[in-house]
């Protein structure tokens, strides 16, 4: 359980901020053993010690507080792959998108709780959330379309920014559907053993490079005809 004491009546900003860092943390720790769908509001505010109508001070619901581990884990995956997105020195038609794309499918396969809060975040996060709070997330989230977005520009300055937002848009799509099969049912492991199937977390891991390459050779293809 997470401790709070010393604050039960917040009301200081710095109280409120403590308060709310003490309901974030726990909600990492249980991201840690198990999935979003299987952590409820209860769960919850009982590991951090409150009622849930006091976490409800806090956050609008279960689902804000997962959009909030959300954006600061798609932040600090854009950190991590602003620094290791190198130029390739490979010369050959389309080697620089094979390179970009396969780096970005091979950081966010490392990136597990991303994945699996991206596979979510619009058909059951965003579902249970107000105006204000949607308004919030929405222009974060924008922000790090727009920054991934130019990330891959300042890659393949030959893609226009409308194509580099266009794959940025595409990766979340493709992870939000591939993610789900990464950890599959106990019995589907059965099924997929008796079928002599890659591991699921491989079958993941190729989806999402092919899918990537495809998207982002066919951006850049579609871009050659439009100036040739």
């Amino acid at each position: 359980m997470v401790a709070t004491h010393g604050f039960q009546r917040a009301r200081r900003p710095e109280q409120i901020e403590a308060r709310r860092c003490a309901i974030l943390d726990a909600a990492r720790a249980m991201l840690g053993s198990k999935p979003v769908a299987d952590i409820s509001l209860r769960e919850l505010s009982e590991s951090v010690g409150l009622a849930k109508s006091n976490v409800l001070r806090y956050f609008d619901s279960r689902e804000a507080i997962f959009l909030e581990v959300l954006d600061e884990n798609w932040v600090a995956w854009l950190d991590g792959l602003s620094e290791s997105l190198t130029p390739t020195s490979d010369d050959s038609p389309f080697a620089a998108e094979i390179h970009v794309a396969s780096a970005v499918a091979e950081s966010l396969v490392s990136q597990r709780l991303l994945c699996e809060l991206m596979s979510v975040m619009a058909g059951v996060l965003e579902r249970n959330i107000s105006v204000d709070f949607a308004r919030d997330f929405k222009k974060r989230a924008t922000v790090n379309s727009g920054r991934f977005a130019s990330l891959v520009h300042s890659q393949l300055p030959h893609l226009s920014e409308g194509d580099a937002a266009q794959f940025a848009k595409v990766t979340l799509v493709i992870v939000a559907g591939l993610w789900p099969t990464a950890e599959p049912t106990e019995s589907m492991v059965v099924v997929l053993n008796e079928m002599q199937a890659p591991p699921a977390s491989d079958m993941f891991a190729v989806g999402l490079r092919e899918g990537l390459i495809n998207q982002l050779v066919g951006l850049s293809a579609r871009a050659a005809t439009r100036t040739s």
